[in-house]
C-alpha cells in the first residue's frame, strides 16, 4: 500500500503526533517511523485521495500540531511513498541534507502575503494621478460618451496606467516587507494577484510583520492584501533530486 508522507523531522522530536487523524474518510490514523536521526510522519494513503477541504485540513493540522514543538520539514498534500522501506532509503541516503534544513528551519514559520487592487479605487487613483487619461474621461464624458476612437484610447491608457500601479504596488509590498523576513520567495506566476510572496520568519517577528502587512492596507486603500500564517515552512524546503516520489507534490494547504 502506498505510504502518504506528511513531513520529516528528528528521531526525538519532543511531540510527533502519533497516532492522530490523518486524511481519508475515514481519517487513516498518523504514525511515526525513525530511521536514525531522522523520523517520517506518515500514514496510509485512501485510494481516492484528492485536495479535498477536509483533506487539506489534516494534512495541515497534522504538520501544525508537531510543527509547534519543534522544527518539521512540511512535504505538500499529496506527497506518497511505493512504501515504508521506500521512505527509509530516502531518509538514510540523504540524512545530512534534511538535518541541515532542520536546523535551519528551527524556529521559523511561513507566511504567505497575497495582494490585488481593489477595481474602483485603483481606477479612481489612476485617473486621478494620469493627465492625459483624466482629461480624455472629461471630454468623454463631455461628449455624452465620446466617441468609439475616444473610448477605446481612453481603455488603453487606463489599463497600462493600472498595469503601471500593479508593478508599482507590487515592488511596495516586496520592499516593505522584505527586510522583516530572513527569506522570501515568490509564488507561482499567473495566480491574478499582483503580489503572491512567501516569507520566512523568525517567531519572534509575526507580529511586527502582520502590523507592517496591515499599515501597508491603510496607507494603501485601493489594495486588498493578505498574510496568511504562521504556517509550516513549505516554500522553503528544498529537497535533493534522488528524493524521487516520495518529495513530489500534488498541491499545497497554504493556497
Amino acid at each position: 500500500m502506498s505510504v502518504y508522507v506528511y513531513g520529516i523531522t528528528r528521531s526525538d522530536h519532543p511531540a510527533l503526533p502519533d497516532k492522530a487523524p490523518g486524511v481519508g474518510r475515514p481519517p487513516r490514523e498518523v504514525r511515526i517511523f525513525r530511521e536514525g536521526d531522522l523520523a517520517a510522519i506518515v500514514s496510509d494513503c485512501p485510494d481516492d485521495l484528492r485536495p479535498k477541504r477536509r483533506d487539506l485540513l489534516a494534512h495541515q493540522q497534522v504538520l501544525t500540531e508537531a510543527g509547534a514543538k519543534g522544527p518539521v520539514l512540511p512535504l505538500r498534500f499529496g506527497s506518497l511513498s511505493e512504501d515504508e522501506e521506500a521512505v527509509r532509503r530516502v531518509l538514510a541516503d540523504h540524512a545530512a541534507h534534511y538535518i541541515r534544513q532542520l536546523e535551519e528551519l528551527d524556529g521559523r514559520s511561513e507566511y504567505n502575503v497575497k495582494a490585488v487592487h481593489r477595481e474602483d479605487e485603483v481606477l479612481r487613483l489612476v485617473l486621478s494621478q494620469d493627465n492625459e487619461a483624466r482629461s480624455l474621461a472629461e471630454r468623454n464624458r463631455t461628449a455624452g460618451g465620446g466617441s468609439h476612437e475616444d473610448k477605446l484610447r481612453l481603455g488603453e491608457l487606463v489599463a497600462s496606467a493600472v498595469r503601471e500601479r500593479e508593478a508599482e504596488d507590487a515592488r511596495l509590498i516586496e520592499e516593505t516587507l522584505a527586510p522583516l523576513a530572513q527569506r522570501y520567495v515568490p509564488g507561482p506566476e499567473g495566480s491574478g494577484w499582483l503580489a503572491n510572496l512567501s516569507f520566512l520568519l523568525g517567531r519572534d517577528r509575526s507580529e511586527e510583520f502582520t502590523a507592517a502587512v496591515e499599515e501597508l492596507g491603510r496607507a494603501n486603500p485601493h489594495l486588498d492584501i493578505r498574510a496568511t500564517g504562521p504556517l509550516p515552512p513549505y516554500s522553503f524546503v528544498g529537497r535533493p533530486d534522488e528524493a524521487g516520489r516520495t518529495a513530489q507534490a500534488a498541491g499545497s494547504p497554504a493556497g
